[in-house]
């Protein structure tokens, strides 16, 4: 994938949106990312530039944008992609990990047969803020049997501290310090 414009800001197609979800959290709102094509075009060319040393067999993508960020990346770099999903959103036998929330537990699922053991696998999502989900998904991945070399988002939220739950390079395009 080339990158047809490394000059090109970023965090010009990503806005900021106050209150969301609810008062007192500013959202980064990629859509207006993803509906510019060179911006986009862009992002994906810079995350494959950013996973590509990582040697991946499979991306994996966090429900629900992290897919869009996965899903292409993979299919551009000739990959396979699985998805980790909230409880019960996935047909078949399944995998799955609770994990604690800043308020309670969550949990993540995948499908039992996604990743063959020793599979090399990036996890991606669209933005690491706290990082229990992402450190969540490494310890499944891992639980399945696959090897967890990086993980990657297109946002990071610095000022939250969330890349010292991972105990995996991270890489992150974009990064907000409050």
């Amino acid at each position: 994938m080339t990158d047809t414009n490394d000059q090109l800001d970023l965090k010009a197609h990503i806005r900021g949106i106050p209150d969301f979800p609810k008062p007192g959290i500013l959202f980064y709102d990629i859509s207006t990312l993803l509906r510019h094509g060179p911006a986009w075009r862009t992002a994906m060319a810079r995350m494959a530039r950013a996973i590509g040393p990582h040697k991946p067999d499979l991306l994996a993508g966090v429900e629900s944008r992290g897919f869009l960020v996965a899903a292409p990346l993979a299919l551009e770099l000739g990959l396979g992609f699985i998805m980790l999903r909230k409880q019960g959103k996935l047909p078949g036998a399944r995998i799955g990990l609770d994990y604690a929330l800043e308020y309670g537990t969550d949990r993540i699922e995948m499908q039992a047969d996604a990743v063959s053991p020793g599979q090399r696998v990036v996890i991606l999502d669209d933005l690491l803020a706290t990082g229990g989900t992402m450190a969540a998904g490494i310890a499944l991945l891992r639980q399945a049997g696959a090897v967890v070399p990086a993980a990657a988002a297109l946002i990071e939220l610095s000022f939250l501290e969330g890349r010292k739950k991972l105990d995996v390079p991270f890489e992150a395009l974009v990064s907000y310090s409050e």
